[in-house]
């Protein structure tokens, strides 16, 4: 049986990405609007309160995240590829993770000594 594809049914997997693209757009879109009028009426009626950001769990999380996923790729990569531009894909995301848990390694190491120092 030959491989036959209809007009049809290129046209119909060509369109489901553009359709699923769409639509992700559209409801990062209207959350992003309901959430500015959300805190605007909030702030209007006097009960916002700023949500509290830890940067130092953040970084921490993020470079975790982020070292074991261009490790990991880079190691893959390497492996497939060997030492080429895409390896890059790898590099990328382990060298951003390695900055991100350095900053922890030395904000946490800086909030501490303040600590010590506050409490002498």
């Amino acid at each position: 049986m030959a491989n036959i594809s209809s007009n049809a049914a290129q046209v119909v997997i060509a369109i489901i990405p553009i359709v699923g693209i769409v639509m992700s757009a559209l409801v990062v879109f209207f959350y992003i609007l309901w959430s500015h009028r959300r805190r605007t009426l909030l702030i209007k009626a006097g009960h916002y309160t700023r949500p509290d950001f830890d940067i130092l769990v953040f970084s921490l999380l993020a470079g975790l995240l982020l070292t074991s996923v261009g490790l990991t790729l880079t190691i893959f990569l390497i492996i497939v590829a060997g030492a080429s531009y895409g390896l890059l894909g790898g590099l990328i995301p382990l060298s951003a993770g390695g900055g991100l848990l350095v900053f922890y390694g030395i904000r946490s190491h800086a909030a501490k000594a303040h600590t010590d120092n506050g409490a002498s």
